[in-house]
């Protein structure tokens, strides 16, 4: 018999795990259907470039969704919201998840900040407490608009897969799914996940994750069942072990206009909610233009998606980033493609161009992003540049990079030897130089990285983990 399957890809990151990879081409075997829900304003796109027989492509609804969100007890939501990220057990390491709570006080309201006691009283009892945890998984389930009671009803779906666990709007869509009997599944997107955003914000049934590590972390800080959790790999990164993606070094430069005589230093801005970019970005500008290093380089600066949102610290950083680029010679800029709508520029358009910055560079920088697993996968030597600036974000809560690097995915990168870090620009100078003149150095620690990072590394996890999703159409709750 035909099964119906719901897929909400709700960020441009979901759009590659699922759509980019052997996922979807595996659930629609054995002729069952799809129904994708992503924004609304990209179903003409989406149908336009992954359009096949089985699959059709809905509306998510996400600004229903967000004013639900903001209008419909509001309070009461940011609070239960504000307790299932922070509430996580403390059986793992919970030093994202503090910095989140650290970053909400900090920009809290004065209404809030007259609450915020109560609420960490709360949060103590949820790290050591899992009744407690599971009382407050339960309570979050009064918040359901029944934003998709017509395409429940028109498609009868017997199977409900997101890119969270509730974690972002689709809460609403898994409370709806769960209220009607529907059996539910996650999946895993970031590489961060499962370590920062805690507790699920509905019920559901089952998880798939990338690795061993995540899996851990999904049973003791957030209470999963083993038998419900999959380690399927991360099906985004197929492509890269394939190298399906991958442009030759010289049409590489010729895009960018990079000289082939130099050395590519390639940064990828990251952290930016938390921290500045631009003292890294100069420290590299200036390494490069004053020809400071061991081989003389030139430096491609990747913007963040975040640079574009319409926030003003945000912007200012980017037009900083494109000056040095047009003021310094040797340095250059790319931007990321946007995908449109809500899903901004986290975008699976130009995996191609991620792809060749990462296997052109030299050595690759950036900020502990999940970037330092991505060029690891291609072999590159890679350095973490957590230069702390010395103005912060004025007037927003600013994390010093310097204290970053016991996170939990920081701390396995800078323990498993892959890569450097580097702390001040005479730090970096060093840690390129090094990479420069020993361009095979901690080969062997990366690859042994990746291996415990990401399970699979043969291109196979995106037909693992569609055959996973498949099989749980015929398993009972």
């Amino acid at each position: 018999m035909t099964k119906q399957i719901f897929i909400s890809a709700d960020h441009g990151l979901a759009i590659v795990y699922f759509l980019q990879s052997d996922v979807l081409a595996t659930l629609l075997e054995d002729g069952n259907e799809v129904v994708l829900l992503t924004d609304d304003a990209l179903i003409e796109q989406i149908e336009t470039r992954f359009g096949q027989p089985g699959l059709t492509v809905e509306g998510l609804r996400l600004e229903a969704a967000r004013q639900y969100a903001d209008q419909h007890k509001a309070s009461q939501q940011f609070w239960a919201d504000f307790l299932r990220r922070a509430g996580a057990s403390n059986k793992i390491n919970l030093e994202a998840v503090d910095s989140y709570i650290y970053q909400v006080e900090g920009e809290a309201g004065s209404r809030r900040k007259r609450l915020f006691p109560l609420m960490m009283a709360a949060v103590a009892v949820l790290r050591r407490s899992k009744l407690a945890r599971r009382l407050l998984v339960r309570f979050q389930r009064r918040f359901n608009p029944n934003l998709y009671t017509d395409l429940f009803e028109k498609y009868q779906p017997d199977l409900v897969i997101t890119s969270t666990p509730g974690w972002r709007y689709d809460r609403y869509l898994l409370r709806e799914a769960a209220a009607r009997g529907i059996p539910t599944v996650s999946v895993i997107v970031g590489w961060d996940n499962s370590s920062s955003y805690s507790l699920p914000g509905a019920d559901v049934d089952w998880i798939t994750c990338w690795s061993d590590i995540q899996k851990d972390e999904l049973m003791h800080g957030s209470d999963w069942e083993q038998a419900r959790i999959n380690v399927g790999g991360i099906p985004s990164y197929d492509g890269y072990f394939d190298k399906r993606w991958l442009m030759g070094r010289e049409e590489y430069f010729k895009l960018h206009g990079l000289d082939p005589a130099r050395k590519l230093i390639s940064y990828a801005s990251s952290f930016i909610t938390f921290s500045p970019n631009i003292q890294n970005v100069e420290a590299l500008a200036e390494l490069v233009s004053g020809d400071e290093l061991a081989e003389p380089s030139q430096l491609l600066v990747r913007l963040h998606p975040n640079h574009f949102m319409d926030v003003e610290r945000f912007a200012a950083e980017r037009e900083q980033i494109r000056a040095l680029a047009r003021e310094l010679p040797h340095v250059h800029v790319v931007e990321p493609v946007p995908l449109g709508g809500h899903l901004g520029h986290y975008s699976g358009e130009d995996m191609p161009e991620k792809t060749s910055m990462m296997a052109h560079s030299d050595v690759f920088v950036t900020v502990y992003s999940t970037m330092v697993v991505e060029a690891s996968i291609h072999d590159r030597p890679v350095v973490s540049a957590c230069i702390d600036s010395p103005v912060g974000w004025p007037d927003k809560f600013t994390l010093p990079l310097s204290q970053i690097g016991g996170w939990p995915t920081h701390s396995r990168f800078r323990q498993s030897g892959a890569g450097r870090v580097a702390l001040t620009k005479p730090e970096l100078r060093d840690a390129l130089n090094y990479y420069l003149e020993n361009p095979g150095a901690d080969l062997d620690a990366r690859r042994a990285f990746i291996q415990r990072e990401c399970a699979y590394t043969d291109g196979s996890a995106g037909r693992r983990t569609g055959a996973y999703l498949k099989s749980l159409l015929d398993k009972s709750l």
